[in-house]
């Protein structure tokens, strides 16, 4: 587990998602990289049934992420703090019984082919709201670090190099403000969500 930055990629208007992939695909297998396997990051939206008249609704998010099989990822946002939660699998036969409690909304995927090359892996995410295809998500992983602050220079050089100009200079907002902690799984979840919330938005999803 190393520190991973995920970046959203500019879907031209010309292209179909497919060929911005398979143009993604050429330029890492010219780089050296190789194919290892595929990935899939979901997120299940769940919102509370019970809120009154007034309330606001709170979201309980469901996220599973293929790197870490027997890991369910939760996180309980309401109006006044965000709780994250990690489980095993069971916790989704847990959801099943609180129908009552939470109603499941929609679903974003990211998902697509992985690739290794020296000391990073990129992953190639087309991303769908309820089945309908929005945007092109990658996420690049440098494997021999924890500490983002030591990290984020290699990390940008790289994905620069193989994404363009639509990747700062600058770290995004959650590499910043982790700083100098440990980077867990947890932290590459949290951005995923981050980024389908945004999807969710431009999509007019709740």
């Amino acid at each position: 587990m190393g520190v991973a930055v995920l970046q959203l990629y500019p879907v031209q208007p010309n292209l179909t998602g497919p060929q911005i992939i398979e143009t993604l695909v050429k330029r890492l297998l010219d780089l050296g990289a190789t194919q290892a396997g595929q990935f899939l990051v979901d997120c299940e939206v769940h919102q509370s049934v019970t809120a009154q008249p007034g309330q606001l609704v709170k979201n309980l998010y469901i996220l599973h992420n293929s790197e870490y099989p027997a890991s369910v990822f939760s996180v309980l946002e309401s109006p006044t703090k965000t709780v994250t939660l990690t489980a095993d699998n069971l916790f989704d036969l847990l959801m099943l019984k609180l129908t009552n409690v939470y109603k499941k909304k929609t679903t974003i995927e990211s998902k697509g082919p992985r690739f290794e090359i020296k000391d990073f892996l990129v992953k190639l995410g087309s991303v769908t709201v309820g089945g309908v295809f929005k945007g092109i998500l990658v996420e690049v992983e440098y494997c021999p670090g924890v500490v983002p602050n030591n990290c984020w220079g290699i990390l940008a050089e790289f994905m620069q190099g193989l994404l363009g100009s639509c990747v700062p200079s600058t770290p995004p907002p959650y590499i910043s403000k982790k700083g100098s902690e440990t980077y867990t799984a947890t932290d590459t979840v949290q951005q995923y969500l981050d980024h389908f919330n945004q999807f969710r938005k431009t999509a007019g999803v709740r």
